[in-house]
């Protein structure tokens, strides 16, 4: 009797210690699957990213095509956003998203160039084509600034979790590492300031 005793202690602990293991085991695989979804939502998040800026590279030749004739004197700024569009071009190319941001910043500081130097046209701010193209543009950076901004809440909330004890150790564990926040360059949230003296 106090073999069989003794046996339903040990079988008792056995499955404890079974289900314990069971138990972190599907924790594991639980925070692993948890961790590829989160990862594969940054992703997805900086393909939208993507998206809105070959959507402003497609319109960036129709607007400098249609505001050359107006703008005879304005040479450089439209070969800087033709310059900054063919760097664009390269980087996503490249697919590496800092190569990408970096272009990005260059595309968006050459637009705004244009954007100010636009504003002293009257003709052309009337002009129907431009007024088309200028809003399309316009609703374009809108859609380009709400998907940085759900990149990088993806981006915090993939980057606070595997940071976050216990998951760490899963983290650490397979190579999940820190992703950086979309970041803007520095000088970014000055206006560029324009001259146009026709001598």
């Amino acid at each position: 009797m106090k073999g069989i005793g003794a046996l339903a202690v040990v079988l008792t602990v056995l499955g404890i210690i079974a289900l314990i293991l069971l138990g972190i085991v599907m924790w594991y695989f639980g925070t692993y699957n948890s961790l590829v979804t989160m990862k594969q939502g940054v992703n997805g998040q900086w393909a939208q990213v993507e998206t809105q800026y070959q959507r402003r590279y497609d319109l960036i030749p129709n607007l400098v095509n249609t505001v050359k004739g107006y703008m005879q004197f304005e040479k450089d700024v439209l070969e800087n956003v033709t310059a900054a569009r063919s760097q664009w071009g390269k980087a996503q190319s490249s697919g590496i998203p800092a190569d990408q941001v970096a272009a990005s910043n260059s595309l968006d500081s050459a637009i705004s160039r244009l954007l100010v130097v636009m504003e002293n046209y009257p003709v052309l701010k009337s002009d129907q084509e431009v007024v088309r193209l200028m809003d399309e543009l316009a609703g374009t950076e809108n859609r380009i600034s709400v998907e940085r901004m759900r990149y990088n809440d993806a981006v915090r909330q993939y980057d606070t979790s595997i940071k976050m004890f216990p998951t760490n150790f899963v983290a650490n564990m397979n190579g999940f590492t820190e992703i950086p926040y979309y970041e803007s360059t520095v000088g970014a949230d000055i206006a560029p300031v324009v001259n146009i003296t026709v001598s």
